[in-house]
């Protein structure tokens, strides 16, 4: 069922989500928080879903940014929370991300952002009988390789490459960004609380940059005590109150 949200604790912003389809992750909110927009002009999210990370990118720049989905209905719920927030700086487009710097330009984005398909396509893979999660979540429709390819064809060069994905990805993922010209400045990894192994890593690389990488703090999800509650931090993301 189409509904309409408040953006977690953004009054301002409203998205369009569909419990029976697709609704975006807390992935896609740490991600955001994690890019540095400075004086970026122009930004491109790549496997935009919902729009979640460009809605949450207009609380932070007056840049122009462009959403690619390939999901035609996901793609029409993107377009719908930007029309409801009146962005016009948001442009959403249905499209394939392969080879997309033919239709929007290449070596023009300041900022290329990205919340991936984290898991590769096997025998073994358990797909989810929801065709909008199974392309979501799996690399049915591109993998991480596309994605690096196509931001190296989008970005000005020393132009900045975010993106958010599974730890158990990382030697594949690093070995990656080297073999497309991409140096490593900034990771931060992620953990569902203190005493947990690390799940996810944020990455920022920069096109034709040398490597020199900065491991930030830790950043917990939930409290040590509590599965359900929050840290500080996080609240913090989602412009909730803190405990």
């Amino acid at each position: 069922m189409e509904v309409i949200h408040d953006l977690l604790g953004y009054d301002g912003l409203k998205i369009y989500q569909d419990s029976d389809a697709f609704s975006f992750s807390i992935d896609s909110l740490l991600l955001a928080s994690f890019i540095n927009t400075n004086n970026a002009k122009s930004i491109i999210d790549l496997c935009t879903g919902n729009a979640p990370i460009p809605l949450f990118l207009t609380l932070k720049s007056d840049a122009n940014i462009i959403g690619i989905e390939i999901q035609e209905y996901i793609a029409g719920l993107a377009k719908k929370s930007v029309e409801i927030n009146n962005l016009k700086n948001i442009e959403i487009i249905n499209a394939n991300l392969i080879n997309i710097y033919k239709v929007v330009g290449n070596d023009k984005f300041d900022i290329v952002s990205c919340n991936p398909p984290y898991f590769k396509v096997s025998e073994d893979s358990h797909l989810n009988k929801n065709d909008y999660l199974s392309i979501a979540r799996h690399e049915l429709k591109c993998n991480f390789l596309d994605i690096v390819k196509e931001a190296s064809r989008l970005l000005v060069d020393g132009g900045s490459f975010y993106f958010i994905h599974r730890c158990e990805r990382i030697q594949e993922i690093l070995t990656l960004l080297k073999q497309n010209n991409f140096g490593v400045k900034r990771m931060r990894f992620v953990y569902p609380k203190i005493g947990d192994n690390a799940l996810l890593v944020l990455v920022e690389a920069k096109k034709n940059k040398a490597d020199d990488v900065k491991v930030e703090e830790p950043l917990y999800i939930y409290l040590d005590n509590s599965k359900n509650i929050y840290t500080n931090e996080v609240l913090s993301i989602f412009n909730y109150k803190k405990v």
